[in-house]
């Protein structure tokens, strides 16, 4: 359990997971959630939408101390889920989901909002062209001088920011933390000071390893 002034951003890689082991997982969407899941026209969506809610209630679990199949969520057009608390005087706590290739990750504090980007680094990608799109002219004249492998990794952690500052909302100043990583991109804002780095739990669909 998280304690205050803390985080932690848990990680799961969902490759090589049946569509028959997810099947039971289904029974823990709320019925707004399950709604959406079969809005999704393209199945890997529906994948990553349904990996990303079993992860979220894992980790708000066991922050809150509750089983994963009993945390409360009620969709929301255009914004985060709502979590519901028995307890109106427990104050919510912050979280946020990402997901990239076979990555599904999410972050979750019991006293900060956050906001959290994962992206798998691909060294294919045009990032010249998607620079161009993304960012400003302040933000181009630091890619400028750079190349190669300090080039990519930058624009990396420039594009994470850029989203999870997004999904923090405005009206925060927030203090943002890069994670470290082999394969991802990986960065968790919060609306306040964090008084250490987020703690990484690595997750299956059953809980921690």
């Amino acid at each position: 359990m998280t304690s205050k002034g803390m985080a932690e951003v848990w990680l799961m890689h969902a490759g090589g997971i049946s569509d028959a082991v997810l099947q039971p997982f289904l029974a823990w969407l709320g019925e707004g959630e399950a709604a959406r899941y079969q809005r999704f026209l393209r199945p890997g969506r529906q994948r990553q939408f349904l990996l990303g809610r079993i992860l979220l209630r894992r980790a708000l679990g066991a922050l809150l101390g509750r089983a994963p199949s009993a945390v409360c969520l009620v969709e929301r057009r255009g914004a985060a889920p709502l979590l519901l608390l028995p307890d109106a005087a427990r104050g919510a706590p912050g979280f946020s989901l990402s997901h990239s290739g076979d990555w599904i990750a999410c972050a979750v504090s019991a006293d900060t909002a956050l906001g959290l980007d994962i992206e798998v680094i691909d060294p294919t990608r045009d990032i010249g062209a998607l620079s161009l799109q993304a960012f400003d002219a302040s933000q181009l004249a630091i890619l400028e001088p750079l190349s190669g492998q300090e080039r990519l990794l930058a624009f990396y952690r420039m594009w994470s920011e850029k989203e999870a500052r997004y999904k923090l909302g405005a009206g925060a100043v927030p203090s943002c933390v890069v994670l470290p990583h082999a394969s991802l991109s990986m960065l968790v804002c919060s609306a306040r000071p964090l008084a250490a780095a987020p703690e990484l739990v690595l997750s299956t669909l059953f809980g921690p390893i």
